[in-house]
């Protein structure tokens, strides 16, 4: 990839990050994504600020072809998108190639969650007789009590839990923060693992992070993603078990017990209401099971 072209994508990653405070991995997925239409355009003898609607065309095409879903394929325009709309900001093209390209149309599928009863089957799984094992079960009480994103867990520092108030504040995507509340249940695993297992794991190291690992670094997304599906396999779940369905099993049930959608929303984080929609058709699709499983005419 030709120099230019990566000076460019690094002033327009800056400048995006600036205006909107997009997530790491946003920006990691604009990066990415420009890559690959430069070397495209390169093998065309051109550079980004070259590309026409056209060659854009010809590039996600070619995305088809080598089997790429509408999804990915939704992310490459989002990404183009921002990117000659910055360009054209700036004075640097006359035009934007990416405006009259359509958005595939994506199906929307159902976030996947776990029962309540696999949940707590989950949070009895860890040894918390070892370090390792309360933590791990402290951050997965955490994440159910709460609904936070893998990297919102991860990225918690002592300084946002407020225990006696019973919240924790959250920074979450573009540097928005809120406050949670804990939960009796999840506070007591907190207070014993900052007694009994952090100072243990630590052995008098510094880290600023709350969750830490044995090497006394803080706790990593890997880590966590490696520990929860560890844990699911000993709670005999058989589905593959992520971060995110933690999440997503908290708003679900949340509704299922009679939550109001607008509250859900402020406890994770949405910015819009729509995207807090979703998890009513799971909570409807839960109580369509259980009339089909019990009425006599189901």
């Amino acid at each position: 990839m030709a120099s230019r072209d990566e000076q460019l994508l690094d002033q327009f990653l800056d400048a995006v990050w600036a205006e909107k405070g997009l997530s790491e991995n946003t920006l990691k997925s604009y990066r990415y994504d420009l890559r690959r239409l430069a070397l495209y355009q390169q093998e065309q003898g051109g550079h980004l600020v070259d590309a026409n609607r056209e060659q854009l065309l010809k590039f996600l095409a070619a995305q088809v072809q080598a089997g790429r879903s509408p999804r990915s394929l939704s992310r490459y325009l989002s990404g183009f998108r921002q990117f000659y709309r910055w360009l054209l900001r700036e004075g640097r093209v006359d035009k934007d190639p990416s405006a009259l390209i359509e958005s595939p149309k994506l199906g929307r599928g159902l976030p996947k969650a776990l029962g309540e009863q696999q949940v707590e089957a989950l949070l009895e799984a860890p040894d918390t007789g070892t370090p390792l094992g309360l933590r791990d079960r402290t951050m997965l009480e955490l994440m159910y009590a709460t609904g936070l994103r893998v990297s919102e867990l991860i990225g918690l520092e002592g300084t946002h839990l407020n225990i006696n108030q019973g919240v924790v504040r959250v920074v979450g995507k573009g540097g928005k923060e809120r406050l949670v509340p804990l939960g009796e249940e999840a506070i007591e695993w907190l207070q014993r693992y900052l007694r009994e297992a952090r100072p243990e794991l630590m052995k008098g190291g510094d880290c600023r992070q709350l969750f830490v690992t044995a090497r006394r670094a803080g706790m990593t997304r890997q880590a966590f993603w490696y520990a929860i599906r560890k844990h699911a396999l000993q709670a005999g779940i058989s589905q593959q078990v992520s971060p995110h369905m933690l999440r997503h099993s908290f708003a679900t049930h949340l509704l299922n017990h009679g939550a109001d959608l607008r509250v859900v929303q402020m406890l994770l984080g949405h910015s819009d209401l729509s995207t807090t929609q979703i998890y009513t058709h799971i909570a409807r699709e839960g109580l369509k099971q259980i009339h089909r499983t019990h009425h006599p005419r189901g």
